[in-house]
């Protein structure tokens, strides 16, 4: 095969549907990997660094300065090149999962690359606590992983016309219907959603808690029924409750079936232990928790922090708020304040504080909330990251403002597919 003829930056833009020889360089962001056509780069999924593979274009992005494109042929694979659990995990198939066909060890290593890139390349970070930022940061497995499947519950499915469900196929509307996906649980997959049809469905979501409660959500409200699902699945509008018990740090949890709670069973454990690790919570301390949701760390952290200690727990979210008051009415020390973190910031409700959680959502907290918060001098913050390049921009304003990123570990909350959190310390100037 030959590279599609005139191609580079002064010649005529590929066009969709034209095909090409590629090596690939590396990993990027956003789940594709990077090659270039006669200098200009390509973004290319289903791809893995140093393979050499013949790819068809997808797209073009503005004024053709790049190109998008999907694999064809692996011509010379990688030895870290396996085969996908799942037939639709393919080109042109189910948009869900950006590397099954990448080993678990280098899927972790790819996330942890890209981390490592976003926060040099955004954060100006050489070196974290004098080890090199190759050395300081990667990315872990969770406790209990299996094998990278299974680990799904919360899932959303897409409905097409006839109504069968699936997930959106890449940067389309389309929907590969899928059957089973060896990412959701035994419990999501018992409900059984997916093995039976649902006229007039635009989406579903099935929830199962690690309580023990499943529930399925359709929207629009009017397709939704029990027909073929177990007496003890909730159907909102239909039958049972409207939220889910969940278990974590020792504690049980209510959380609305429509909210927000970590998809992987092991993930709600895992990011309470390293807040805790890093923060080190001290009898009588004012910990302030930003992006609280249903009360997780503000929950979990109130005990290291005793009787005399005090927890302010901010978030936006009217039902998540309700949920957090009834999961924490235990602990009197706890504050739950409803309202947009940056407007309560800026309303003075505190003028200190010691310890400060932040848990943005993938946009990242930003500088006016960031101005805030150093502007109460806690002595650490635990900053929580779904998005590698928020994290990489907020730290990048830290920094500049005088404080050190202490450590960063990453881990692989969802396998198989492009996302990682992380969990960073950042302290104050010397």
């Amino acid at each position: 095969m030959t590279d599609a003829p005139g191609a580079g930056p002064l010649g005529r833009v590929p066009s969709v549907g034209d095909r090409m020889r590629l090596t690939i360089e590396r990993a990027a962001h956003g789940g594709h990997c990077v090659g270039r056509h006669d200098g200009r780069v390509v973004f290319v999924r289903h791809a893995l660094p140093g393979e050499t593979v013949d790819v068809v274009v997808t797209g073009q992005g503005a004024k053709g300065r790049y190109l998008r494109a999907d694999v064809e042929a692996v011509v010379e694979p990688s030895p870290d090149r396996v085969e996908p659990a799942c037939a639709h995990a393919r080109p042109g198939g189910c948009g869900g999962c950006d590397w099954q066909h990448a080993a678990l060890p280098a899927q972790r290593a790819i996330k942890a690359g890209i981390l490592r890139e976003q926060l040099h390349r955004l954060g100006g970070v050489d070196v974290i606590d004098g080890v090199p930022l190759d050395r300081a940061v990667d990315v872990e497995a969770v406790p209990g992983d299996v094998a990278g499947l299974s680990w799904r519950t919360r899932v959303r499915y897409a409905v097409t016309p006839d109504g069968r469900t699936g997930f959106r196929r890449h940067r389309s509307h389309a929907v590969e219907v899928v059957e089973r996906c060896p990412l959701v649980t035994d419990a999501v997959d018992g409900v059984g959603v997916t093995r039976t049809t649902w006229p007039g469905a635009e989406e579903i979501e099935v929830v199962a808690g690690s309580g023990g409660d499943r529930a399925v959500l359709v929207e629009p409200a009017t397709a939704a029924r029990t027909t073929g699902l177990d007496p003890d699945v909730a159907v909102r509008g239909l039958r049972g409750r409207t939220w889910v018990r969940e278990v974590a740090g020792g504690r049980e949890w209510r959380v609305q079936s429509a909210g927000f709670w970590q998809v992987h069973p092991g993930a709600a454990d895992t990011l309470v232990t390293a807040v805790r690790e890093v923060l080190a919570p001290r009898p009588g301390e004012h910990l302030l928790d930003l992006y609280a949701g249903v009360g997780l760390f503000a929950g979990c952290l109130a005990a290291g922090l005793g009787p005399e200690g005090r927890v302010d727990a901010v978030e936006a979210s009217v039902g998540a708020c309700r949920d957090a008051r009834r999961n924490l009415h235990d602990l009197p020390q706890v504050r739950i304040h409803q309202g947009d973190v940056a407007a309560w910031l800026a309303s003075g409700a505190i003028d200190t504080v010691d310890v400060v959680v932040l848990d943005p959502p993938r946009s990242g907290a930003g500088a006016a909330v960031l101005d805030r918060v150093l502007d109460l001098a806690p002595r650490a913050i635990a900053y929580v990251a779904c998005d590698p390049a928020a994290l990489g921009r907020d730290v990048g304003f830290l920094r500049a403002a005088g404080w050190r990123l202490a450590s960063v570990r990453g881990f692989d909350l969802f396998p198989m597919t492009q996302h990682v959190e992380a969990v960073a310390l950042v302290l104050p100037p010397a």
